[in-house]
This record gives C-alpha cells, sequence and structure tokens, in this order.
C-alpha cells in the first residue's frame, strides 16, 4: 500500500508522462468527492494555480467540459477558443484565450474515479490525431488506478515540469552576463507571476530596486503595472503558448515595449524603450491592451444576469442594455432563425428601412452578413466602411453603420440565430475583444434557445387555457352571472382552475368550480377531464352528491396522482333554492341582499380522486333575488403564512364593504382591494351567481 506521499509523488509522474506523450501543455487531474456530487482538483501542471481558484470544486451538473465528461462517461473535445464558446461559453467567457481542450473520465474498470482535463497550445489542429488521442485514452486509464489520493488541505498538488538542463555555476554566470549584455533589459516570471531573474537594465527601465522587485509580481509591484494589461497578457501566453507582446506607459511620459515568451515552467520578458518613433522592433506583432476593467464587469454581469432571463423579449433588451454600452457600440440587430429564414427579435439604433430590408430573407441568401455568418459559423469583424462595402455593396449607406461584429449565435452545431453589434465609425477589434465577444455570442445563444422554448411553452400554456376554460358562459334568463380567471405570476402561464355554467332546463342552472393540483400540462389535462365528466353527470340528472361522487370515481380510475378539488352548485330559478356539494373546495360566500356576506359552511368531503367509493354530503340554501353567490379558488384567498379560514372571513368582509351589488361590480371590486398586479403564486378563478327577478342573465 502506498502512503501519500508516494500516491502524489505517482500521480505526478503520470501526469508529466501524460503531457509528454500527448504534447499537451497543461493538465490537470479532477477526483470525485466521497461526500457529494463534486468533482475537486487534486493536481494540475502547466498552468498557475490562481487561475484555476474558480475551479477548485466543479458540480457535476455543472455545464462545463470536466462535467460534462464525467457524467457521460466520454471524452469532449473543444478545437479552439470558438468551439469552446459555442459549447461551453461560461468556460470561454472565462478563459479568452487561445487553446485547445479535452476532458475525459477517469474510469478503472470497476467506476468513475474522476477526470482529466489537458490543454494543447494555440495552432493545434481542430481535432486529436489518433496518436495523441490513444495516448490521452492510456494515460487515463494509468492516472484512475492511482486514485483515490488523499486530498491536501493547502490546495491541489502542483507538478512542475522538470528543466531542460541542469546549468553548473560557471554557465549559469555566463547566462547572467549574458542578459545583462542585451540591449534593453530582460527577467523571468514563474508560472504565477512572480520575479526570479531580473537585469540590471530592466530594473531601471522599470524604474525600481531590484530587491523590491524579485519574488514580487510586476502587477503587484509597480503601480503603473496594476491594471488587468501585464496580467492577463501574462496568463494568455501561459496558457496558450504563444508569444505576446503590448506597450505600457511609465510615468510621466516613458512607453516601454514587452515581449513575452512562454513555456511550462514560466515566462521570458524583454523590455525596451519606445521613445518618439516606432518601435525598433516592429517586426513583433504589439497589440493594444485588454478590455478595460468596465468591460469585464459588464461581461460577468450579463452572464450572471442571462441566467435569471426567460422570454425573448428579456434576452434581446438584457444585451441591448449591457453589451452596446459596454462596447461601445451605436447600433445592434438580433435575429432568430426560423423556418429557413431570419425574423428580427431586437434591434437599436438601426434605421426602419434597414432593418425591414433583411426580414425575413431566407438563410440560402448571401446578401447579408447575418446569412453569412450564420453558414460558415464562424464570427466576422469589419472594421471600416471600406471592408464591410467591399463584401456586400449599399450596405453601409442603407444602414448608416461603417464597422460592425456578426457573432452567429449556434447551439450544438444548430444556429438560433444571429447578432450584429455596429459603429457608424471605423473600429477595430482586438484579438481579445473578438474571443470576448465570440464567448458572449455562445452565452447568448443558449439562453435565446431557452427563451425560445419559453415562449414557445408560454404560448402553448395560453392556447391549452383558453382552450379548457368555457369561451363564453350561457345566458340564463333570471340569472345575472360574471366569471373571472388570472393565471399565476410564476412558471407556466396554465393551471388546474376551471369554471362551467350549465343549463339543465328552463329553470334549472348547474355551477362548478374546481381547482386541480399543480401547474402544468398535466394539471390542465386532468382540469378538462373533470370538467366535461362534470358536465356529462350534471346534463344526465344526476343530484349535486352524485355528480362529485361519479366524477371521483372516474378520476380515481384514471390514476393521474394529482388531486381536484371541486363545488357543485344547482340552481332552481323558479323556487330560489341553491343545493351545494363539497370536494374538498373553499366555502362559498353568500352575499345577502341587504348587502352582509355570511361564509356557508358546506362540508367539504374528501378531494376528488382520492379513494373510489367517497360519499359525498349535498345542502340546501335559499338564493332569493338580489343575492350574490360567491363561488371561487383557493388563489384568491390564501396568503404565504396566513390561515385558509382568516382570508375566506376577509373575503366576506370584502363583500359586505364593496359598494355593489351586481355580480360584475363585486368581482372587479374584490381583484381590485386584493392587487392585480401584484404577484400571484396561484391561480385565481371566481364564479359569481346572482338570481334576478324576470330579467336575462348577463354574461359579466
Amino acid at each position: 500500500m502506498t502512503t501519500r506521499g508516494a500516491g502524489e509523488a505517482l500521480l505526478g509522474q503520470e501526469l508529466l508522462r501524460a503531457m509528454a506523450e500527448t504534447g499537451a501543455s497543461s493538465a490537470m487531474v479532477y477526483e470525485l468527492a466521497p461526500d457529494a456530487p463534486v468533482l475537486r482538483l487534486t493536481a494540475l501542471s502547466g498552468l498557475p494555480p490562481p487561475v484555476l481558484v474558480p475551479w477548485r470544486r466543479i458540480a457535476l451538473v455543472a455545464p462545463s467540459p470536466v462535467a460534462v465528461a464525467t457524467r457521460r462517461q466520454t471524452m469532449v473535445w473543444a478545437g479552439g477558443h470558438q468551439q469552446l464558446a459555442r459549447e461551453y461559453p461560461r468556460t470561454a467567457v472565462a478563459l479568452p484565450y487561445d487553446f485547445a481542450l479535452g476532458a475525459a473520465p477517469l474510469n478503472d474498470g470497476t467506476g468513475c474515479r474522476g477526470a482529466m482535463v489537458m490543454l494543447w497550445p494555440a495552432g493545434h489542429p481542430p481535432e486529436l490525431s489518433r496518436a495523441e488521442r490513444a495516448a490521452f485514452e492510456t494515460a487515463c486509464r494509468r492516472l484512475a488506478a492511482l486514485l483515490p489520493v488523499a486530498g491536501n488541505p493547502d490546495g491541489p498538488q502542483v507538478v512542475l515540469t522538470p528543466p531542460v538542463r541542469t546549468a553548473d555555476p560557471d554557465e549559469a554566470q555566463a547566462a547572467v552576463g549574458y542578459v545583462e549584455r542585451l540591449p534593453g533589459g530582460g527577467c523571468a516570471l514563474d508560472l504565477e507571476g512572480r520575479i526570479t531573474l531580473l537585469s540590471s537594465g530592466a530594473a531601471e527601465l522599470l524604474g525600481a530596486d531590484p530587491a523590491q522587485l524579485l519574488g514580487a509580481r510586476p502587477w503587484e509591484a509597480l503601480p503603473w503595472l496594476a491594471g488587468p494589461g501585464f496580467e492577463d497578457r501574462c496568463r494568455a501566453a501561459v496558457i496558450s503558448r504563444r508569444p505576446a507582446s503590448f506597450t505600457a506607459c511609465r510615468p510621466p511620459d516613458q512607453w516601454l515595449t514587452f515581449r513575452l515568451f512562454p513555456d511550462s515552467r514560466g515566462v521570458s520578458v524583454w523590455l525596451g524603450a519606445t521613445e518618439g518613433e516606432q518601435d525598433p522592433g516592429a517586426r513583433w506583432p504589439t497589440e493594444v491592451l485588454p478590455l478595460r476593467a468596465t468591460h469585464l464587469y459588464h461581461m460577468l454581469h450579463l452572464a450572471a444576469a442571462l441566467t435569471e432571463t426567460v422570454g425573448v423579449q428579456d434576452v434581446t433588451e438584457l444585451f441591448a442594455e449591457q453589451i452596446v454600452p459596454a462596447f461601445g457600440a451605436q447600433g445592434m440587430l438580433m435575429y432568430a432563425a426560423e423556418a429557413g429564414r431570419l425574423r428580427t427579435v431586437g434591434q437599436r439604433g438601426y434605421p426602419p428601412e434597414a432593418v425591414e430590408a433583411f426580414e425575413g430573407i431566407p438563410l440560402s441568401a448571401a446578401k447579408s452578413p447575418a446569412v453569412r455568418a450564420l453558414a460558415t459559423g464562424e464570427p466576422s469583424f469589419y472594421g471600416s466602411a471600406e471592408e464591410t462595402e467591399h463584401d456586400f455593396p449599399g450596405l453601409v449607406k442603407l444602414t448608416g453603420m461603417a464597422a460592425r461584429a456578426v457573432l452567429p449565435l449556434i447551439v450544438s452545431g444548430r444556429p438560433v440565430g444571429c447578432c450584429i453589434l455596429a459603429y457608424r465609425h471605423p473600429r477595430s477589434f482586438a484579438p481579445e475583444e473578438r474571443k470576448v465577444l465570440t464567448s458572449l455570442a455562445g452565452l447568448m445563444a443558449q439562453a435565446l434557445d431557452r427563451a425560445f422554448l419559453y415562449d414557445t411553452k408560454q404560448q402553448l400554456a395560453a392556447e391549452l387555457q383558453a382552450g379548457l376554460l368555457p369561451h363564453r358562459l350561457p345566458s340564463v334568463p333570471g340569472l345575472s352571472v360574471a366569471a373571472r380567471y388570472l393565471a399565476s405570476t410564476r412558471g407556466m402561464d396554465i393551471g388546474g382552475d376551471f369554471y362551467d355554467l350549465i343549463r339543465l332546463g328552463e329553470q334549472q342552472v348547474a355551477a362548478v368550480i374546481g381547482d386541480v393540483q399543480g401547474h402544468n400540462a398535466a394539471a390542465a389535462a386532468l382540469m378538462g377531464q373533470a370538467r366535461t365528466a362534470v358536465h356529462a353527470y350534471a346534463t344526465a340528472g344526476a343530484a349535486p352528491d352524485e355528480v362529485l361522487a361519479r366524477t371521483n370515481r372516474l378520476l380515481a380510475d384514471l390514476d393521474p396522482d394529482l388531486f381536484t378539488s371541486c363545488l357543485y352548485v344547482h340552481l332552481d330559478l323558479g323556487t330560489h333554492l341553491a343545493c351545494l356539494a363539497s370536494a374538498g373546495h373553499p366555502p362559498p360566500v353568500l352575499r345577502h341582499p341587504d348587502g352582509r356576506a355570511d361564509v356557508l359552511r358546506v362540508p367539504p368531503g374528501m378531494l376528488l380522486g382520492v379513494a373510489p367509493g367517497t360519499r359525498y354530503t349535498a345542502t340546501t340554501v335559499a338564493l332569493p333575488p338580489g343575492a350574490v353567490l360567491v363561488l371561487y379558488t383557493d388563489g384568491l384567498v390564501e396568503r404565504p403564512g396566513a390561515d385558509l379560514d382568516d382570508g375566506v372571513a376577509d373575503l366576506a368582509a370584502e363583500l359586505t364593504a364593496a359598494g355593489h351589488s351586481d355580480p360584475a361590480g363585486l368581482a372587479e371590486a374584490v381583484l381590485a382591494r386584493r392587487g392585480t398586479n401584484t404577484e400571484r403564486l396561484d391561480d385565481v378563478a371566481m364564479l359569481l351567481l346572482a338570481p334576478t327577478a324576470d330579467r336575462p342573465g348577463d354574461d359579466g
């Protein structure tokens, strides 16, 4: 049995071996936690540990490559940043650098132990070669056999790659002399950015004491390098293994050029002064500084806010409010790809004729930037009117926009839509900005896809609800009626509340109100069955208690795993008597002709669908002209933390205090007092019945 130290040493050796055999630049081992569905970072190599702080523990349900690989027990591959942005936008937003990524489960044959993630440098082919894949899979089997490894309370094991070679003291001193003789200055950073070697020329250019800088990170020791520029460039160089360069100003006006050369152990930095003329090393591409901190804030805010959006309008408005100003755009177009055509779902700053010109164009057309982006699946950036005009003649004049970023919105290889950020004046798009916009497009695509699904469900819910509830209550001479229905403000706009008015004869009428447990399509379907059953048994001439008993047997036989409350009323308009039977429904309220309102204590009975042999009791009350019988569902009287009886008593008091006597006026008065625009945790249905002396009924 190996000791903890020996186990960690073997794990480190195998990790380095895996990197060497696959050509990966860095690697991480994640181990399944024994006490929770979580992957915890156990070992890493080739990356600065601070980069992985947000990913030290990853939930198995997370939409990240390592979690997906573990859940599905298969290898996950992203051949570049664009693919990562499309499939794992959250990871891509946090790491907007060039690299290829592979994640695979660690399975020792008896079960999954964790997963390994490997990164390859920028420029890796879009797919793993057969040899690389075989080496990756072999490494996973070897590493799985070494797990579990006892956790390190101080964090994951950091496995350093061995030096290329070891120098003797004379050679080391000669290397220092070599660095000192170079023009400008040089320094070496470890993977975490700490200065491990500093030439006197570099210290002079940086304007600091070497003792102050050795062992420190430049962006922490030098205030003028404290912005995101230096740290982000070092991180980008280490992760992508690609040389980088940029310029920065040492106060008051000394411009310095930094060139970064990374490997698996750190970064070599050359720096030189740039005074009034073009950098003498102009053959090295000098890029602009990364995005401003305000851009980073907007990106993180958008990523968080997108998790709370529900409908398409929410998504497009959020993007317009957060990203358009953050990136200085003057225009935004958001398209959906539907039935082979473009449909505009949101726009800002575009003239109406420009929006109209591309509305509904087929995805087979070639004259639109959005169509081209969706066809290729690749984002495109046009920095000037000339670039735009070259590919799309007349577009600049039509839109008034010179530059634009065209971002296809793709989910799992399927085009969802396209977003265009447009600018009235020429504009360059820095590489970092392009990566961030591409990552945000991935987040937008997933949010928009969810929003389309939500809107479709909402439309289906509204149509289903409208189809199940009566479009119009029958007009009954001698009876005034009002019905109201308010959907819950949470979840789908569909529920199980129902009501109906059934003509049984010239002076006989039945009224029913009910509530099926739940807020989904199953509840709505059961509601339709219950309403149909009540209607059928009522028209067959069954008494109120028998209507409920038969409906109960039917619903119990259907075994829907949902229960239904119901109140059935048989009205005789000739005798002005009402016979009521209840199946666990809230009691009705009777408003007398003198305005006084009482709660009718009808025997509640058992909910429908619970026990097939349940018997129900009928109660008869007088319902003279001028009285109003109020039926309702519990959404009208229930309040969190309050007793239901108190809610019913409050309703009776409101009906007593109301200044109306007609059903429609009473319904509006009650709903107004309870706030029709406030949040509702449940649906609300009301059915108010008022016998009249001889006037015709009113639908309300």
